[in-house]
């Protein structure tokens, strides 16, 4: 399935993001303009965030800007969880049913189903797109697309500024 066959709302959003990607100053700003817009479009996303690589420690995933209940897994080693199991693959994994699988980190009693996307930068996972839903199997194919599409832009920054690759990130929710 190529952007062309996503719904028009989904091309419309990834329009806005490319947009987004042009003119932001930061990874941070590109994150959380993404995250609250996501947020605010597509009702069955729940919770939406960033979790990126520590620069510092590269098996770790560091939580970065998010819209949802906060979580107190600010920081995930790739080895533990939906998170660490994406990232560590490269591979983007979604979860149906999170209390049927052994590798989900319980954030909310609510969240039913999870979309776990990487994001590539010079051809190395180096984050990831998270998103629960309270809705099981909430995720098809339109959502598989649409968030890889949203990794490839993310991706595409880091690439055009890799200092910003080692910048600390926040865990801070953007504001509503």
């Amino acid at each position: 399935m190529s952007d062309q066959q996503l719904s028009e709302e989904r091309i419309l959003l990834i329009e806005q993001f490319y947009s987004l990607q042009a003119r932001s100053t930061s990874v941070h700003s590109l994150q959380a303009k993404i995250v609250e817009t996501m947020a605010k479009h597509v009702p069955h996303f729940n919770w939406t965030g960033f979790y990126m690589l520590d620069p510092n420690d590269p098996a770790m995933l560091v939580l970065g800007p998010f819209v949802g209940d906060p979580t107190s897994h600010a920081r995930i080693p790739v080895t533990q969880g939906i998170c660490g199991a994406a990232v560590s693959t490269g591979e983007t994994v979604i979860v149906d049913n999170v209390g049927s699988d052994p590798r989900y980190l319980s954030c909310s009693i609510e969240t039913k189903s999870e979309s776990v996307v990487p994001i590539y930068a010079s051809g190395k996972a180096v984050g990831e797109i998270d998103i629960d839903s309270h809705d099981p199997a909430a995720f098809n194919e339109d959502d598989r697309v649409f968030l890889e599409a949203v990794a490839r832009i993310v991706g595409r920054y880091i690439e055009e500024h890799p200092a910003e690759a080692l910048a600390p990130q926040s865990s801070v929710a953007p504001e509503p």
